[in-house]
């Protein structure tokens, strides 16, 4: 096991950032995140849970929300699997903690006599009211949105669809997709770098390596020591450990099947273009329509094969996924098939 707990555990996470002594950890992280933009030199930790207006709603749950000293707000999100209309609800997210700013307004009516007919105004005028700060909301994900970008960093802002210039400074989404930050530690020659190599591979580390020399990481080495946690801490983190690794063992398994009914499908595809391609030469009776039409017809015919196949190899996914428990949602994501289709299987 692992000197350090894995981030990308929600417990694992908090431990690292979401205690009073991450405070400091916390502030780097998020000024090389904000690097040329924002310097943030004290922020507060903030009620997590935004209780929802209507009473059938459940509200939501951020794992991190503070505010800065200067009166920025940030959400701070891990986030380990993929599931459907993530970027939607981390939207939803920050636009909730947008108009928390608006629900509950400081500006007070101006007294007047019970008796006076003068209409009330407001002693903050119309336009101020709505006056906003900041809402960052950082993303940290162990996955691939194939809505972004193929890279590791997205950074979205409101802004101008031809020139690109920023509309509306004060809503902010940066997005971490951490299976593309593909760097070595020997590459990494920035703080940024280093913190974020860290984060994905600390827990499989025994030691912080010597070349991460920063005070930082003395410091995020004594957070993430799993010998140092509380019995509580260490009981829920052993679970949620449990739980991610099982999460891993589905998706691997999922990923496997994938490849082999891909191979099966791409065999069954050439037999029956090579075949077809026999066929159409055959008919054309030259030698060189012969040649000719092997060609054409072994290209058409891998590609209904393959077509085929891969409608094939959907459908077992399909099945096997459901044997195993898993979401209709997920299923869809890996097969392309219709809930319709997948619930009558």
């Amino acid at each position: 096991m692992s000197k350090y707990v894995n981030p990308f555990t929600d417990i694992g996470f908090k431990i690292i950032f979401g205690q009073p002594a991450s405070k400091n950890l916390l502030i780097t992280l998020l000024n090389e995140l904000l690097a040329g933009e924002h310097h943030i030199t004290e922020l507060t930790f903030l009620d997590k849970e935004d209780h929802a207006d209507n009473v059938s709603d459940k509200g939501i749950i951020y794992d991190l929300y503070c505010r800065t000293a200067s009166g920025e707000y940030i959400i701070v999100e891990m986030q380990n699997r993929w599931h459907s209309n993530f970027l939607d609800r981390t939207l939803y997210y920050v636009c909730r903690a947008v108009s928390r700013q608006i629900e509950s307004p400081s500006s007070k009516e101006v007294p007047v006599p019970e008796d006076s007919m003068t209409a009330r105004e407001p002693l903050v005028s119309y336009g101020k009211q709505y006056r906003l700060p900041t809402i960052y909301g950082i993303f940290l994900m162990n996955f691939k949105e194939e809505n972004l970008e193929a890279k590791f960093r997205t950074d979205t802002v409101l802004s101008d669809r031809d020139t690109g210039k920023i509309v509306n400074p004060h809503l902010r989404q940066i997005y971490l997709q951490f299976p593309y930050f593909t760097k070595d530690l020997s590459d990494c020659h920035t703080l940024y770098d280093k913190l974020i190599y860290a984060l994905k591979n600390m827990s499989n580390w025994n030691r912080m390596p010597d070349a991460l020399k920063e005070q930082v990481f003395e410091h995020l080495a004594r957070l993430a020591a799993v010998a140092d946690l509380s019995e509580e801490n260490r009981i829920a983190y052993d679970k949620a450990l449990d739980r991610y690794r099982v999460n891993q063992i589905v998706e691997e398994d999922e990923r496997r099947k994938n490849e082999e009914m891909r191979r099966k499908a791409a065999e069954e595809g050439l037999k029956e273009g090579m075949k077809a391609g026999l066929e159409k030469g055959v008919k054309k009776g030259r030698l060189e329509g012969i040649k000719e039409g092997i060609k054409e017809g072994m290209k058409e015919g891998m590609k209904e094969g393959l077509e085929k196949g891969e409608q094939k190899k959907q459908i077992e996914i399909a099945r096997k996924m459901r044997e195993d428990g898993i979401s209709i949602d997920t299923i869809i994501k890996y097969t392309g098939l219709q809930s319709s289709d997948i619930e009558n299987l």
